[in-house]
């Protein structure tokens, strides 16, 4: 991903027809998938409890799709790894500006 423009948005459409637009933040390679960890675009910055939002990127028929994950093993491994390089991430950028 290219940050000189700032982060990424996408809008994406769950089951039921509603449509969310979400800001990635981060994608990691984890045991041969990829992953994307996104919050919602209209998030509180003052608000740390706003949920980070975690699909997988699948195939079908030679299209890419998001998925959510299904199993909660999964989700919480994936979880952790994002929550890492993300306060890994914001540790670096404060140290920058201290």
């Amino acid at each position: 991903m290219d940050d000189e423009y700032g982060n990424d948005y996408i809008t994406i459409t769950d089951e039921d027809g509603n449509e969310f637009e979400l800001e990635h933040l981060d994608t990691i390679e984890y045991d041969s998938r990829i992953y994307m960890a996104f919050v919602p675009a209209d998030k509180d910055e003052e608000d740390e409890d706003y949920g980070l939002i975690i699909l997988r990127v699948t195939e079908n028929d030679g299209e890419e799709l998001l998925t959510t994950l299904d199993d909660d093993d999964e989700l919480n491994v994936i979880f952790e790894r994002f929550v890492e390089r993300l306060s890994d991430e914001s540790e670096d950028i404060n140290d920058d500006i201290g």
